[in-house]
């Protein structure tokens, strides 16, 4: 996929996704109540940003993520906070819009 590029009077500036991931990844590992980011392989694990998907583009990016949470917790406020928290961050970092953020709670566990 092509990194985001915003064209302006005087050039452009083009931002690559795996910044944008590597945002969202730290975004979310701040949050309360997330124990670390989901990957669906053991060889995934390894990297950061498996699990993170970036899709859309300058106009409108659209986020994905995985998330382990911390067991006991309300499973819906903890995905609220990471989607509205990683919307803000890219948004407020990059300066380019964040369409939708979609947080899959992948695991549970006691940390």
């Amino acid at each position: 996929m092509p990194d985001l590029t915003v064209a302006s009077p005087r050039g452009s500036i083009t931002i690559s996704r795996d910044v944008v991931a590597e945002i969202v990844a730290e975004t979310a590992a701040r949050c309360y109540g997330v124990v670390g980011l989901g990957a669906r392989s053991k060889v995934g694990r390894l990297l950061r940003r498996d699990g993170i998907t970036i899709g859309g583009d300058a106009n409108g990016m659209r986020i994905g993520l995985h998330v382990v949470v911390e067991y006991g917790l309300n499973l819906t406020e903890v995905a609220a906070t990471v989607r509205s928290q990683v919307g803000y961050d890219v948004e407020r970092l990059t300066g380019l819009p964040v369409e939708t953020v979609e947080v899959v709670v992948e695991d549970v566990r006691v940390s």
